[in-house]
């Protein structure tokens, strides 16, 4: 054997023992995350999933550098729920985070309910490791509790080190002349409750004509006074709707009120960029959960107008340019091949937005029916991203059900941390399935709640393809022959909102993943079997949950002044600036 060949072995051999020390260096070693969350982001907005008119190169390199998830559900299809069931790896229904009212999601800064303090969150436990841990962005699970300063939902008494943005959400009734919120949702409320009352006037004026029916008039000129009052009262909190809930915080300081969406996804940007730089040395944790692309929607001026879809692409284009920056960042700074990287939707796109101008503000949810708010395809099936160089291969695609309740014990077992023992744990650890070690997923029953009412199950076999879906209520969707509910604005979950089946309504998601024909006896042969052991699935899986305090109870949405955040000494004037010059300087 030659020399030069003897040569060629030992550098091979070299090689090889450097890539598998690099390897099993980042293995034991504690991994970075850096974990980012869209916000009303349908799975079809993305090129990575279909999507060919948006333009998405950094959060499409996440899918051709790392593994894509092609069936990724969220564990709730309203914001309030679903990310509670992200940080606590546990249906929201568990914890209470579940309404039972037609509202399922916090819209008051001074409401009581939030995220309990006894839950466990993976950054919790994170920080017991010695983590570093930030929350860039969207809170929405709670603030105060007693008093406007006692702050026992915040961030920070959920294990995070650090936070800068909104405690509430991002709403309509945010930006100077994007509408209302409020008012769109509750319209048909509004003209239902005119026409009762014009109704009873227009009877009561008939009886008394008659003379069926004496009327004590002047009682009724105090009530109608006392109407017009506390109307007048409603309209004039509404009118404050901005300044009141619509607030920027770092840490447990209210830094802007009302907070501005002049460069708001760069300031964000900035924000998660520095705490990386200022943690780089330490193992850390980074929750972006972008504002975009819930309305009202925004994009600064170099993104505005870009796109082909309006304002809504504009907004999508920023937040992935958003995303390339702290891609950037964890390069510049060697920290990629240390890092997993997980990128997802809270749930589906709202397909009822459009602005009171007629722009469509909606998302796309691709070939799946339905979205926000209801537990059909196109509400719950969510991108699912993840990169980690070195440890997941690249560009694969997993077709396996998967649950973003699944994040919490796949980061507190790669960081060694202890599972929580008092509680029931809903979500499954990705990382065999991601590693190639296990080629099925380890959720072979996922349940789909509509606030706090279980709306549909899905089955998949043990060594089977097929995933079979039944759903026991379906929204109305309105106007007839629609994807959504248009005329509430939001789908809801009980009453005349919804349709109940029995036999429930079962699909095949293997073969008919956009639901749009249901089986029948005939059609499938076992369809009995099947609902069968699925009802079965449910009846254990509801003996498992136990009685919680509702934290989304009427008592716990509603207005309390006394809870007000306030950046400044009176509440009715509350309004403050501290961005005012950044914001300026990044213009």
């Amino acid at each position: 054997m030659s020399k030069m060949t003897n040569m060629k072995i030992l550098l091979a051999f070299f090689l090889l023992h450097l890539a598998v020390g690099n390897l099993g260096q980042s293995a034991s070693m504690q991994p970075n995350y850096v974990l980012i969350m869209a916000d009303d982001l349908g799975i079809g907005d993305l090129g990575c999933y279909g999507n060919s008119t948006l333009r998405t190169p950094h959060i499409d390199s996440l899918a051709k550098d790392g593994v894509m998830l092609t069936q990724h559900i969220a564990a709730a299809s309203l914001c309030t729920p679903s990310r509670a069931a992200v940080l606590t790896g546990r249906y929201p229904v568990r914890s209470g985070m579940a309404s039972r009212q037609r509202i399922g999601a916090y819209i008051f800064a001074a409401g009581s309910g939030g995220l309990p303090t006894n839950e466990t969150t993976f950054a919790k436990l994170l920080k017991e490791q010695g983590y570093s841990t930030g929350l860039v962005g969207k809170w929405h699970l709670g603030l105060n509790c007693e008093s406007s300063d006692d702050h026992c939902h915040h961030p920070l008494h959920h294990g995070f080190d650090y936070f800068y943005g909104l405690p509430l959400t991002n709403l309509r009734n945010c930006k100077p002349n994007g509408g209302s919120v409020i008012i769109v949702g509750a319209r048909s409320a509004i003209y239902s409750t005119v026409q009762v009352v014009a109704l009873a006037l227009f009877t009561l004026l008939l009886l008394d004509f008659f003379q069926l029916v004496k009327m004590p008039w002047r009682a009724l000129g105090f009530v109608f006074l006392a109407v017009v009052l506390l109307l007048a009262a409603v309209l004039l909190f509404f009118s404050q709707f901005r300044n009141l809930n619509c607030i920027l915080m770092r840490n447990r300081k209210v830094i802007q009120q009302p907070f501005s969406f002049d460069n708001l996804t760069q300031r964000m940007t900035s924000e998660a960029t520095s705490f990386i730089e200022r943690n780089s040395d330490r193992p850390f944790l980074l929750f972006m959960s972008f504002i975009p692309v819930h309305t009202a929607l925004y994009a600064s001026p170099e993104f505005s107008g870009k796109s082909k879809h309006g304002l809504y692409g504009d907004s999508v284009e920023e937040m992935d340019w958003s995303v390339g920056q702290i891609l950037a960042s964890l390069k510049r700074l060697n920290l990629s091949n240390q890092t997993l990287v997980y990128f997802t939707s809270d749930q589906g796109a709202h397909i009822e937005e459009i602005s009171d101008t007629g722009e469509v503000h909606r998302g796309w949810n691709g070939i799946y029916k339905g979205g926000k708010a209801t537990n059909w395809e196109g509400g719950i099936r969510v991108p699912g991203l993840l990169r980690w160089p070195g440890m997941l291969t690249a560009s694969r695609s997993i077709d396996e059900p998967t649950s973003n309740m699944d994040l919490f014990p796949t980061i507190v077992n790669l960081a060694k941390a202890a599972m929580p023992r008092n509680r029931i744990i809903d979500g499954q650890d990705l990382m065999p399935l991601l590693l190639g070690e296990v080629q099925q997923s380890e959720h072979e029953f996922l349940f789909h709640y509509c606030n706090s009412y279980l709306s549909a199950v899905r089955w998949h076999p043990r060594h089977s393809s097929s995933v079979w879906k039944a759903h026991f209520f379906t929204p109305n969707f309105y106007p007839e022959g629609a994807q959504g509910c248009f005329d509430t604005h939001v789908c809801f979950c009980y009453g005349g909102f919804v349709s109940h089946h029995d036999p429930p309504l079962l699909y095949n998601l293997l073969t008919d993943p956009t639901e749009s024909s249901p089986l029948t006896p005939t059609s499938e042969p076992r369809y009995h079997q099947i609902l069968e052991v699925m009802r079965k699935a449910v009846d254990e899986h509801q003996e498992t949950l136990t009685p919680v305090p509702n934290q989304l109870s009427l008592n716990n949405m509603i207005w309390k002044p006394w809870l007000q955040p306030c950046c400044s000494t009176a509440w009715q004037h509350c309004h403050c600036d501290e961005e005012r010059n950044r914001s300026t300087a990044m213009d």
